[in-house]
């Protein structure tokens, strides 16, 4: 495998996009090894979901697309970032007992520290910013 690979996608700020988003990655990492049924897949499909519902969400119109980037470097770290260009970064909500939603940016956190990633949140150049994790990859590099 190449030492650095990268894709991305370019959605509409629309509810249907976050499945787009999902599949959209999961293929991605299923063409870079990544068997669709492992752990590790199903828990950066619920990253993506989240990641992609907030910027669909969370942007009040002001989005009319977002962005997601995969990029695998050296078969060692999964970085995925969800580019909007609305400007106000995301916030973790207090967690009421009755609320139905605002959870997205905890749950992330919680999965990406699980499996001994990172998360950060960087301006973009054009006002918006791009929410970013990083992962360990899991995936055994196959000796050619």
């Amino acid at each position: 495998m190449a030492d650095h690979q990268e894709a991305s996608v370019t959605l509409p700020s629309d509810p249907a996009s976050v499945f787009s988003a999902r599949t959209y990655v999961s293929d991605v990492l299923a063409e870079w090894g990544m068997p669709r049924d492992a752990e590790a897949a199903d828990t950066v499909r619920l990253i993506v979901s989240e990641l992609a519902t907030n910027a669909v969400m969370h942007t009040r119109g002001q989005s009319p697309v977002f962005k997601v980037d995969v990029q695998l470097e050296r078969d060692e770290h999964l970085r995925i970032g969800v580019t909007d260009s609305h400007p106000c970064y995301p916030k973790r909500l207090p967690a009421a007992v009755q609320q139905d939603n605002g959870r997205g940016m905890v749950i992330i956190r919680w999965l990406t520290a699980e499996c001994g990633g990172s998360l950060s949140v960087r301006p973009t150049p054009e006002g918006g910013k791009t929410v970013w994790i990083a992962l360990p990859w899991t995936v055994p590099v196959q000796q050619v």
